[in-house]
């Protein structure tokens, strides 16, 4: 199965100013593009913190699988096929999904989850949206996790509202 690392980030490399913060901040182009490759891949994994920040609802037309250390607090928000709630290693869950007849799906964060999947090596694509903003501060995108990852550039394009979006393969 194959698991795409997909997140916005700004010039500076910052994906959130804090933990809080939603991606109410990312250009349209952005969120059109975000929109049209979760639904593709037909599977979105995120931690629990972001499944907060983005307001609790699940992103629809897709399976929204939501880590968790205590899944079993969100057990009357299950939604079969649609939003559920997991706890496993990234293996685990790389093999759930498949399980479910998910070839591929999005890794979509935050900056915790990020860094334990690569830190892993189950993450085989990233996928970066670059917006033309700067925070100075905040979240990067593996919360400082000590990694050494070589990447090799698959495809870069243009999406418009002046963001570019970056495609790299992670050399194993």
């Amino acid at each position: 199965m194959k698991l795409i690392l997909m997140m916005a980030q700004t010039v500076d490399g910052r994906i959130a100013k804090n933990s809080q913060q939603n991606a109410d901040w990312t250009t349209k182009a952005d969120k059109k593009a975000f929109i049209a490759e979760t639904k593709k891949h037909g599977a979105i994994i995120m931690g629990d913190t972001t499944f907060l920040a983005m307001g609790s609802r699940p992103l629809p037309g897709r399976l929204n699988l939501i880590l968790s250390l205590t899944p079993e607090k969100y057990a009357d928000q299950v939604q079969p096929g649609l939003l559920e709630f997991y706890k496993g290693t990234p293996a685990e869950i790389k093999e759930f999904l498949f399980s479910k007849g998910f070839e591929s799906a999005i890794l979509g964060g935050g900056a915790r989850t990020n860094a334990m999947f690569l830190k892993a090596g189950v993450v085989d694509e990233i996928l970066i949206t670059v917006e033309p903003k700067i925070f100075g501060l905040g979240l990067n995108f593996t919360e400082g996790e000590d990694l050494d990852l070589n990447l090799e550039l698959i495809e870069s394009k243009e999406l418009g509202d002046s963001a570019v979006q970056l495609r790299y393969k992670i050399l194993k």
